[in-house]
């Protein structure tokens, strides 16, 4: 079969159809309860991926990503309370609507406008990712070394409002993935006598405890505010053809909005919403309504929030190089089942590819029809007290992080990670710029090597290949602006 053939017969299988309902149903249930994340819930249940093939793995880890982005806007609508970051804007609006006594209409306008960010950033991932993987097919080692380099300065220039926080982020995250064996002499290093430590930390204890482990001791520690739900009546949820057509324009320009900010590494969802959320109020004739219950600017958030997931996995499946949190996990994932996430992926496994692009799309529709169908339903979910949800949670970090080997060494390193990912982000460090220098320091380790090797230990085609010096020199404008703003605004200030 082609791989076309190949990815259209997985996705239609019912196992596959199963996968991507689970998938999307959970993402949206995690993503509507507060203090959940989407990044929670994959990191927890890749350690269930491991009997799975890779096609069938990616589907359901996919359609979690979906979920979980559009689940926040129940809660941000019925409670004032954003259940994922990439929601925060739709309280602005959602919340002012439902309390005046629309919240069904709410709620409608934030599914359609969700619905119609996933399908516009769909074709924008068909139409670009294959062209951005031939074009980076010609690059060498000493160019994925300098790729991998500006992708890490990248993130860390806008994965946080502190640029020396998300470098130190980065590095602290490049430091912990050098112990085991070193690229370039075979010797061991940095195992501190420790004789598991001699293949690495393993990835998915550190993920389950940065993002999954720490966000429940963020939960013991906080009492959130209470804050009374806005009840739903019977309407009917499904939008009106008067909808579509009213809001067109508004949904399309977020969409493209939200799917180009998506491609630029580390940036996010939320960044996305807001960018959207300005651009529609700019272009609006009632601006005065924005943050009083405006329709457009629902319609902005929701639809930029939701593009940024298609935007994000572009640089993804075409560059290996993760878009957001989420995305570096899904890399992860790829490691984990034996493949080498980059350009080369779609030569050695284009049906894989398609299989991603093809579960974005149909997460999509499930998405839209479960929310329109359910969503009385999982509003109620938000009633659950945490005190059941955490020792619940808490039980698969463990039991997630120990079926890995079988030992308890990787069960230590999930709650050294837990604690670590608590500090950082009591302290304000992003964990976005660690999870990325975990996984790609290696990267560019082991492409740095083989570009020496090849030169015959020579450092110079770093910068006399032409690709190689443009992502350099990229790389240290990046970091000179940012450095240069700082010090033009503290001049002012002073």
């Amino acid at each position: 079969m082609t791989p076309v053939e190949q990815a259209i017969s997985l996705l239609t299988d019912p196992t596959g159809l199963i996968l991507i309902a689970i998938g999307t149903s959970l993402g949206i249930i995690v993503g509507a309860i507060p203090g959940l994340t989407g990044a929670m819930l994959i990191a927890l249940t890749l350690p269930l991926t491991y009997s799975m093939d890779a096609g069938n793995a990616m589907i359901l880890l996919v359609s979690m990503y979906v979920g979980s982005i559009s689940g926040g806007l129940i809660t941000a609508t019925l409670l004032r309370m954003p259940g994922t970051p990439a929601s925060v804007m739709t309280t602005l609006d959602g919340y002012p609507m439902a309390i005046s006594g629309r919240p069904e209409r709410a709620l409608t306008l934030s599914i359609m406008a969700s619905f119609t960010g996933g399908i516009v950033s769909w074709v924008f991932l068909i139409a670009f990712s294959k062209p951005m993987a031939e074009l980076s097919t010609s690059f060498g080692p000493f160019e994925f070394f300098s790729l991998v380099m500006m992708a890490l300065v990248l993130i860390a220039s806008v994965g946080g409002k502190s640029l020396s926080a998300s470098l130190f982020s980065g590095l602290l995250g490049i430091l912990c993935a050098m112990p085991g064996v070193a690229e370039a002499t075979g010797e061991l290093r940095m195992t501190m006598g420790f004789e598991e430590l001699n293949g690495g930390l393993k990835l998915l204890p550190v993920l389950i405890g940065l993002f999954a482990l720490s966000q429940v001791i963020q939960d013991v520690l906080r009492t959130d505010d209470s804050v009374e739900q806005v009840p739903l009546s019977r309407k009917k949820l499904f939008p009106a053809l008067a909808d579509w057509k009213l809001h067109a324009g508004n949904m399309i320009r977020s969409s493209i909005i939200g799917t180009w900010i998506g491609i630029l590494p580390g940036i996010g969802a939320n960044i996305g919403s807001v960018a959207a959320y300005s651009t529609a109020r700019t272009f609006s004739k009632t601006p005065e309504l924005f943050g009083h219950g405006s329709e457009e600017g629902i319609i902005a958030s929701e639809s930029a929030n939701n593009a940024t997931v298609g935007g994000a996995l572009i640089p993804l499946v075409a560059m290996g190089i993760p878009g957001s949190v989420i995305d570096a996990i899904l890399l992860g994932a790829l490691v984990l089942h034996g493949l080498q996430p980059g350009p080369l992926l779609f030569q050695q496994s284009p049906e894989l590819i398609l299989t991603i692009m093809g579960t974005y799309l149909i997460s999509n529709f499930f998405m839209f029809a479960f929310l329109v169908l359910a969503v009385r339903q999982i509003a109620r979910l938000t009633d659950v007290p945490r005190a059941f949800l955490i020792p619940v949670i808490l039980t698969f970090c463990v039991i997630g992080s120990y079926a890995l080997g079988n030992r308890m060494f990787d069960v230590w390193v999930m709650l050294i990670f837990g604690l670590v990912g608590f500090g950082m982000e009591k302290l304000r460090i992003p964990l976005a710029p660690f999870v990325i220098g975990f996984v790609l320091g290696p990267v560019a380790e082991t492409n740095l090597c083989a570009g020496l090797m090849a030169s015959g230990g020579d450092y110079l085609p770093l910068i006399t290949r032409p690709m190689s010096a443009v992502f350099l020199v990229i790389s240290v404008v990046l970091l000179v602006v940012p450095l240069i703003q700082q010090r033009r605004e503290a001049n002012i200030t002073n």
